[in-house]
C-alpha cells in the first residue's frame, strides 16, 4: 500500500546520505539500494531507474522514479567516512583488548551504561555483546595454551628436566596467540573487533568527536551548503545509525552559519536506525548535546526521526533530544514514529529475517513487502517532500521522550 499522491512538489532533489561506522567502500550502499529500490518499485507499484552520478566530486548516483505519471531525478551523494572508520580500526590484538578496558570503564564506571539500559535492552546488548565474546576467546585461548604448554612440559620434562618449562611455557604462549589470532581470522562472523573499535572510537573522546571527525564533518557542512544554492526543491540528509549523530551536528553547523537560504529548497533530516544516547549520555559529548538542542528548535528543517523495535541495534522510538536531557519547551522536533517492521513485512519475511539482527538494522534502507506509510525510495526518490509527506503523521504513542541522562551539560 502507497500514499496517494495529489501533486508533485520534487522534480529534483540532492540526497545526502551519512552511513554509520562503517569501513566498507561506498558502493555498498548504492549496490544496496539498486537491488531494493528494484524490489520496492515493483511491489508497491511504481518506476525505479538508476544511473551513473555525472559529477565525480563525491561518490554517489542519479536516480529517476515516475510514480502516478510524475517523474522526479535525485542526485544522492554518500558524504564518506569509512578511511576515518578503517584508520580507528586496530588491526593489534593487545591493542583491541586494550579499547575493550577503557571502553568498559567509561560506560559502565561514569553510570551510562545503567542508564541506556533503561532505554532499551537490545542495543545495550549489543554493546556488551564484543566485551563478552572477546573475554570467551581470551579465556578460551588461556585455557588452551594453559593444556598445552602443561602438557608439553610435563612430556619433555622426563627428558631433559628443567628446560622442560621454559618450552611448555613457550608452546603454551604460542597456543594463546594462535587461537586469539585464529578468532580474529573469523570476525567477519563474530562481529566481536568490528563492534569494539566502534563503541571504542565514542569512549575514546568520552562523546567528543576526534579533530579528523571534526574536519570531514566541516566538509560535509560545506557540500550541503553548496547543494541549497542549486535548482532543486528539497535536499535531503539521512544519517543512518551513528551517522545520525554527525548529521545532528553537520545541520546544527549549517543553520548556524547562515547557510541555509531563504528562499532555497526545503531542506529535511531522515534519521534511521539512530544509536544517539551511546553518544550523548557519555560525558563530555557536550557538543552533540547542544546540538540536540539547538536542532530541535529549528524551523529551517524538517526532521523526521524513524526506528523500530525489531532492530535491535537501535535506541527504537527513544526521542533523541528529550532523552539526553535537554529537550527545551520551544522544542518541535523530532517526529519520532516506528517503521513498524513487524507490520510492514509480511509475516514469512518477518520469520526470515527476525534473528539477523544486523540485516535488520539496514533494513531501513531496504524492501518492505507489506509496506505501510514507510518507503525509503518514495522518500529519496519520490514527488513530495519529506515535510508534506508526513505533515499530519502523529509521533509514536510509545516513545520514550523523557529525560534519562545523566550529563546534560551543553557548554
Amino acid at each position: 500500500m502507497r500514499q496517494e499522491q495529489t501533486k508533485q512538489e520534487v522534480t529534483r532533489r540532492r540526497v545526502f546520505y551519512i552511513p554509520g561506522y562503517d569501513p566498507i567502500h561506498p558502493r555498498r550502499y548504492r549496490e544496496l539500494y539498486r537491488k531494493e529500490g528494484r524490489d520496492q518499485a515493483q511491489i508497491s507499484g511504481y518506476e525505479l531507474r538508476l544511473s551513473p552520478r555525472k559529477s565525480t566530486e563525491n561518490y554517489g548516483w542519479t536516480t529517476e522514479t515516475t510514480l502516478d505519471g510524475q517523474t522526479t531525478q535525485a542526485e544522492v551523494e554518500v558524504l564518506v567516512w569509512s578511511d576515518i572508520v578503517r584508520d580507528s580500526m586496530s588491526n593489534s590484538i593487545p591493542a583491541t583488548y586494550a579499547q575493550l578496558v577503557r571502553t568498559a570503564w567509561e560506560y559502565i564506571a561514569t553510570g551510562a551504561l545503567w542508564r541506556l539500559m533503561k532505554l532499551r535492552k537490545g542495543p545495550v546488548i549489543a554493546a556488551l555483546y564484543p566485551i563478552g565474546m572477546l573475554l570467551m576467546q581470551l579465556v578460551l585461548a588461556l585455557a588452551i595454551g594453559w593444556g598445552v604448554g602443561l602438557g608439553t612440559a610435563f612430556a619433555l620434562g622426563w627428558v631433559i628436566g628443567a628446560p622442560a618449562l621454559l618450552i611448555g611455557f613457550v608452546a603454551g604462549a604460542a597456543c594463546v596467540w594462535g587461537t586469539l589470532h585464529w578468532f580474529k581470522k573469523r570476525d567477519g562472523k563474530l562481529f566481536a573487533y568490528y563492534l569494539m573499535h566502534d563503541y571504542a572510537y565514542s569512549a575514546r573522546y568520552r562523546g567528543a568527536n576526534p579533530p579528523e571527525l571534526e574536519a570531514r564533518m566541516a566538509e560535509f557542512t560545506q557540500s550541503i551548503a553548496k547543494a541549497l544554492q542549486e535548482d532543486v526543491d528539497e535536499v535531503l540528509v539521512v544519517g543512518h545509525s551513528s551517522g545520525a549523530h554527525l548529521a545532528v551536528s553537520i545541520l546544527s553547523d549549517l543553520i548556524r552559519s547562515g547557510l541555509v537560504p531563504q528562499s532555497g529548497p526545503k531542506l529535511a533530516f531522515l534519521s534511521l536506525g539512530q544509536v544517539v544516547p551511546m553518544v550523548s549520555f557519555l560525558r563530555d559529548a557536550n557538543r552533540l548535546r547542544g546540538d540536540l538542542a539547538y536542532l530541535s528548535t529549528r524551523d529551517e528543517l524538517t526532521w523526521i526521526d524513524v526506528t523500530a523495535p525489531g532492530d535491535g541495534c537501535a535506541f527504537a522510538l527513544c526521542d533523541p533530544v528529550s532523552v539526553s536531557g535537554v529537550a527545551s519547551d520551544d522544542k518541535i522536533w523530532p517526529i519520532v514514529f516506528s517503521a513498524q517492521f513487524t507490520k510492514s513485512l509480511s509475516p514469512a519475511r518477518w520469520k526470515e529475517l527476525r534473528w539477523k539482527f544486523f540485516r535488520l538494522h539496514f533494513q531501513y534502507l531496504c524492501a518492505f513487502d507489506a509496506p505501510l506509510d514507510y518507503d525509503y525510495f518514495q522518500i529519496t526518490s519520490g514527488p513530495l517532500t519529506l515535510e508534506t509527506r508526513y505533515e499530519n503523521r502523529p509521533p509514536s504513542a510509545s516513545r520514550i521522550d523523557w529525560a534519562v541522562s545523566k550529563y546534560t551539560s551543553t557548554s
